[in-house]
């Protein structure tokens, strides 16, 4: 190793070092994942992933086995349903939903379909 390369290295540890990145498994990426969504309201109040969300803001909370004890806080997730589409952010667990299933903010929820539609069948997949 260079000595620049060292110095890179070490400047970047030391930088870098208290945040936590989380790479996406491969096989998520391709993966398909079929569920009911509803929708939860996070009126400003912290998800499991630390932070506050909004009932504007375009969020999402997993199930649990999605969720992973967290290794997919912040990643997108593209929600599709009857031709609409919207880009979620997962800032939350769902412990009451099944596996596939998700609950999506109001204003996420209102880019597939009315909040009075309740429950919906929905497609989704990591972005």
């Amino acid at each position: 190793m260079s000595f620049k390369a060292l110095i890179v290295a070490a400047v970047s540890a030391a930088f870098f070092g208290s945040i936590q990145v989380y790479a996406a498994p491969a096989s998520d990426s391709a993966q398909t994942y079929y569920g009911d969504a509803t929708s939860y309201y996070p009126d400003g109040g912290l998800g499991a992933c630390g932070a506050p969300s909004q009932n504007t803001d375009l969020v999402v909370a997993l199930s649990a086995d999605q969720y992973d004890g967290g290794a997919n806080c912040w990643r997108h997730i593209g929600v599709h349903y009857q031709g609409h589409f919207v880009d979620a952010t997962v800032v939350d667990l769902c412990p009451g939903c099944a596996s596939g299933s998700i609950d999506l903010s109001p204003a996420a929820f209102e880019q597939l379909a009315p909040l009075s539609a309740g429950r919906i069948q929905v497609s989704w997949d990591y972005e």
